[in-house]
């Protein structure tokens, strides 16, 4: 079956270099399609003008449609995380080359895309079965920019 709903990424011009980023940081990634500008523009001809592309199996649309539109905090790719290295992993790549650490688990690449990188102990120790733990888990969270996995669960257990 087809995605029915597909995410679009509308960029100035830096949609190549985008697509090539993210389709190297996330596994099961790749291009399916790219169109260029041609004579009739808007863009130059030549240029990208769409790139549909896959992250982990998801398909994806990003456009080079100059300044017009621009990315804000209000929407974010939220990427599900099991291990601490995979976070690490991720919020390397992602801030790397201009990117911007944010709180909570949050940041924003160099094209201004804003990720949420969420380990899924998270969900578990905000939403345990002890209040106690899960407000201690959620006071470590508030502190942190990039979330440690193990500071999450020792705030949990009160250790």
């Amino acid at each position: 079956m087809t995605q029915k709903i597909t995410t679009f990424l509308s960029f100035n011009d830096q949609a190549e270099e985008a697509v090539k980023l993210y389709t190297s940081v996330f596994k099961n990634s790749r291009v399916t399609s790219t169109h260029r500008y041609g004579d009739a523009g808007p863009g130059p001809k030549g240029t990208v003008m769409t790139m549909g592309f896959e992250l982990a199996g998801q398909a994806f649309v990003a456009m080079n449609g100059g300044p017009t539109f621009r990315f804000a905090e209000g929407v974010s790719l939220f990427v599900g995380c099991e291990t601490q290295a995979e976070v690490d992993e991720l919020w390397e790549k992602l801030t790397a080359n201009g990117g911007k650490p944010g709180r909570c688990g949050w940041l924003t690449d160099r094209f201004g895309v804003s990720w949420q990188i969420v380990p899924s102990v998270l969900t578990r120790v905000l939403g345990g079965p002890d209040p106690k733990g899960a407000a201690r888990a959620m006071q470590a969270m508030l502190k942190m920019n990039k979330l440690d996995i193990g500071a999450l669960q020792r705030a949990y257990d009160g250790a």
